[in-house]
């Protein structure tokens, strides 16, 4: 079973510093310098991505996994900590999101067995009801944290806790299987070992890392190459304005080792979506890229210029900003509207003056010692 009440502990635990912009973290935010950014265009001009592209991710075997150019993220749902979730106002809101997502093959979701104490996943077990198994991916991840099991079980805690994440999206196996950490009491090598196991269990058919920095990330695919399993995915906050595994060469050295980088909060949890403002500030539950509205509004002007003159929701702009930098972004999806501005990201490419001039604007963002290493 999921651990009981995780999704409070992680906000606890958020608001103390293991956000970047928490805690002793300095609240200021810090320009990048054009020097340390990758190209405007780090994915191949070649490729414009639409909802039916896919990316192929190594898997054990010289097998793939095949994923689409952008993941539903699942934090809201059945989470009451952070987004309130109600069942009987949300549950049917999110049936018809996947409704619309399902009509043009953006099936990609990323839950985690802490999201509302495993309600994520159960409701995602309740939307893949009925589909082909070959027509979704879902990608979830072990917390190491808040359940002295884990430390106890060592190696085998990823496998004890993928059983449990399994039984409640009903599945037999999960396509994706990630490491939330890198805080984790046991090392990466001890680690590396327990998501072997779940390649060869056949309960994950690919592993990866969230939020390591770049040289844990190594330390785990060169330990989890001494049982033969590629690093498949490293995943860490990434957005206009939080570009630090940008410029930190994380995105580059994933994609000289062919993993898949992805980044989370590729809205900033709403604020790059035009929807706030400083007389309307984002919930201060929602910790990650939070700063006062007034600080990002030199970028949110330039977002919602470019996507006028595009004639597409300013959160389209942002996404697609996220897709040129060779990044998969992770964008919360609570209802079909959320759905519908969120799939006009694709098919299109932003220029590189476009890019150039958001660039001017981002933000290259903050790391922390206790979560956020990436």
């Amino acid at each position: 079973m999921a651990t009981p009440g995780t999704q409070y502990m992680m906000q606890v635990g958020l608001a103390a510093g293991m956000s970047a912009t928490e805690g002793t973290h300095s609240p200021h935010p810090k320009p990048v310098d054009p020097n340390s950014s990758d190209p405007a265009h780090v994915l191949p001009e070649e490729i414009i991505p639409n909802s039916q592209s896919r990316i192929a991710l190594h898997a054990p075997g010289g097998k793939e996994v095949l994923i689409p150019y952008m993941s539903i993220g699942t934090w809201a749902w059945g989470d009451k900590a952070t987004y309130g979730y109600n069942p009987v106002n949300d549950l049917p809101k999110i049936h018809q999101a996947w409704g619309k997502l399902k009509e043009v093959g953006l099936t990609f979701v990323d839950t985690a067995q802490s999201y509302g104490d495993g309600e994520s996943e159960r409701i995602c077990g309740t939307l893949f009801e009925g589909m082909p198994r070959d027509s979704f991916v879902v990608q979830t991840k072990w917390h190491s944290v808040g359940d002295i099991s884990n430390l106890v079980l060592q190696s085998r805690g990823p496998l004890s806790k993928l059983g449990g994440s399994l039984k409640r999206l009903g599945l037999d196996y999960v396509d994706i299987y990630l490491v939330s950490g890198p805080i984790h009491a046991s090392l990466i090598s001890t680690v590396a070992k327990g998501l072997a196991e779940c390649v060869a269990s056949g309960m994950a058919r690919a592993v990866g890392v969230a939020n390591y920095s770049t040289h844990e990330m190594i330390t785990m695919a060169d330990e989890l190459a001494k049982s033969g399993i590629p690093l498949s995915v490293s995943q860490c906050e990434y957005s206009v304005i939080r570009r630090l595994p940008e410029v930190s060469g994380m995105i580059r050295e994933c994609r000289k080792r062919g993993i898949c980088f992805q980044g989370f909060a590729s809205l900033a949890e709403g604020r790059l979506t035009g929807k706030y403002s400083r007389f309307r500030q984002p919930d201060r539950t929602r910790h990650f890229s939070s700063y006062p509205m007034h600080m990002l509004e030199p970028t949110i002007d330039v977002l919602k210029s470019i996507a006028e003159d595009r004639h597409v929701p300013v959160p389209a702009v942002a996404l697609n900003f996220c897709i040129n930098k060779g990044a998969v972004p992770l964008v919360g999806v609570r209802n079909a509207e959320q759905a519908e501005q969120d799939m006009q990201a694709l098919g299109w490419r932003l220029t590189e003056s476009e890019m150039r001039r958001i660039e001017e604007v981002s933000l290259e963002g903050y790391s922390s010692k206790l979560l956020q290493h990436g």
